[in-house]
């Protein structure tokens, strides 16, 4: 036994060294195989990889497409409020100047053809609105982009399958308070594009050779898709059903696959929209209107995807308790069997 043991490692030592094509060609047949038998583990039937993409797709089969209309519907009606919100918010603060720049901010994160549409109407909205009337059309805005935000809510208490339990003011307050922490937000990611501005202008006086190798395009989407990430993890954190809002289920998954696919849809669909649909033949001139909601639709199927994957992530300790005591029934099984033959 000892001879033949020796002798298979000695074998392996010269096909180690030897790097003739025969070698190489039955070194790369028996990776094969175990490759095939790595990748059947990690992703085929049985695996976690398989029973997370299946219960992913059972959900967004059931109710996502359902959801991303009513997320793109939502969007479209809380949009302009949103906006009036905003303004108000920034006049209270006493930064009535970043309101155009606010407005700039969302735009940068939505398809050129989806801004021509939103920006012009956006800044009229904001425009016409001054005094008391700007502190009505706040208020209403505040309410408006609150039910945005409870529809993200039902869409993770759904893909966790956990019913409301809290009274409906209660949510809605929540909400609003969310949408002052995002205008809070929003000044941030406007004070980081102007210090990213002026430290790219300060590398350019002290190292002139690296003019044009800095993409400020480049550098704008990186931030925003930062600030956008960070926008949905908070989102996502705190409309997560509170049972699974602990730190034993993972809650960046969802978001980053949200802010992915956001920033996909910003690069693709203008190219999309002209390879393959003709929208202006169709809609007249509400083309523009049917872009924007389109676009709202896919990321609103999106952020179901998202939602349902930290869902089919999560293991709650009755889950794991189970699978450990059906692996040391596996385990003990076998030993029985051969202590009694």
């Amino acid at each position: 036994m000892t001879d033949s043991v020796s002798e298979q490692s000695d074998i392996r030592a010269e096909n180690a060294s030897d790097l003739s094509p025969e070698a190489r060609r039955m070194k790369a047949s028996l990776w094969s195989g175990q490759i095939g038998d790595r990748l059947a583990r990690k992703a085929g039937p049985g695996s976690q990889f398989f029973t997370v993409l299946k219960r992913v797709a059972s959900g967004v089969l059931k109710d996502g497409f359902i959801h991303a209309g009513n997320f793109a519907y939502m969007s479209l009606l809380s949009l302009f409020p949103f906006f009036i919100a905003v303004a108000a918010i920034l006049s209270a603060i006493g930064e009535p100047s970043q309101r155009e720049a606010s407005i700039d901010a969302f735009l940068v994160a939505v398809p050129p053809s989806v801004a021509k549409v939103i920006g012009p109407a956006a800044r009229d909205a904001v425009a016409a609105r001054e005094g008391w009337l700007l502190w009505v059309g706040g208020a209403f805005g505040l309410w408006t982009a609150s039910s945005l935000i409870e529809t993200i809510r039902d869409v993770l208490h759904r893909a966790y399958g956990a019913p409301p339990v809290r009274a409906f003011w209660e949510y809605r307050l929540f909400s609003i308070g969310l949408i002052f922490g995002s205008v809070l937000l929003l000044l941030v990611a406007l004070a980081m594009q102007v210090a990213i501005s002026a430290i790219q202008e300060m590398v350019y006086a002290w190292f002139p050779r690296l003019d044009g190798l800095i993409d400020a395009f480049v550098l704008s989407r990186l931030v925003g898709g930062l600030v956008l990430f960070g926008t949905l993890y908070l989102l996502f954190v705190t409309l997560t059903p509170a049972r699974y809002a602990g730190r034993a289920y993972a809650k960046w998954p969802g978001p980053l696959l949200v802010a992915s696919w956001w920033i996909v849809l910003i690069v693709a669909l203008p190219m999309i929209l002209r390879s393959f649909f003709v929208y202006d033949l169709t809609y007249g001139s509400l083309a523009g209107v049917m872009i924007a909601l389109f676009f709202f639709w896919l990321v609103g199927l999106g952020l179901v995807v998202g939602a349902e994957l930290n869902a089919a992530l999560a293991e709650t300790p009755e889950e794991r308790d189970l699978l450990l005591a059906s692996v040391d029934e596996d385990t003990i099984e076998p030993s029985t069997q051969d202590d009694n033959g």
